[in-house]
């Protein structure tokens, strides 16, 4: 038994996974590049060397751009996050079809001012967190609505506790709920309709 798709940590990693076996060291060193840019103060000949090493880097890559069927990030569903550098990663306590207990942690990179998350980070968290519950065992859904409530800080560097669960499924419609704690302190928590795909819908 597997878990929700890209939350579940216990999978088995496949022996020769598309990219290979440091496309998750290459993610990670991303995230922590992305947290790193955010949190620094470099001097002006420092920002031209990183410069140049990422136009290089992104050079690099950029012969192996593929479609989206075929890229790669966002879809191994064996890695933290499926292998994008998106939205902060979740780390699995407890899931099934109907709830997901874990942890996540909003790097400096979410940072929207005070040491606070940015408020647009959590709706994205809450999306992918939801979005992939909304689909575990099931045909996949989309997002017809997600409404976000703010009701603390939520801190940055901070891990945090993330609770989702399916409230009910009326037909092609699915409704999930959850919540964010820092600690005790719930700082923010939603609702989302998520509507089952049609056969041959993208």
């Amino acid at each position: 038994m597997s878990g929700p798709d890209g939350l579940d940590e216990t999978t088995s990693r496949p022996q020769h996974p598309d990219g290979g076996p440091d496309f998750e060291r290459m993610i990670e060193a991303l995230r922590s590049l992305q947290a790193r840019v955010t949190g620094a103060a470099p001097p002006p000949e420092t920002v031209t060397d990183v410069a140049e090493a990422l136009e290089k880097l992104a050079a690099t890559l950029e012969p192996f751009t593929v479609g989206e069927r075929d890229q790669i990030a966002g879809h191994r569903g064996d890695l933290p996050g499926r292998g994008q550098a998106m939205s902060p990663v979740l780390h699995v306590d407890e899931w099934d079809g109907a709830h997901v207990l874990g942890r996540i942690t909003f790097s400096r990179f979410y940072l929207g001012g005070n040491w606070a998350v940015h408020g647009g980070a959590i709706p994205l968290a809450f999306d992918e967190v939801l979005g992939r519950l909304a689909s575990t065992g099931r045909t996949a859904a989309r997002t017809a609505y997600l409404h976000v409530n703010y009701r603390k800080i939520t801190p940055i560097e901070v891990e945090l506790r993330v609770e989702a669960k399916v409230d009910r499924v009326e037909g092609r419609k699915r409704f999930l709920t959850g919540a964010l704690y820092d600690g005790e302190h719930l700082t923010a928590d939603a609702e989302g309709l998520f509507v089952e795909l049609r056969p041959g819908q993208p």
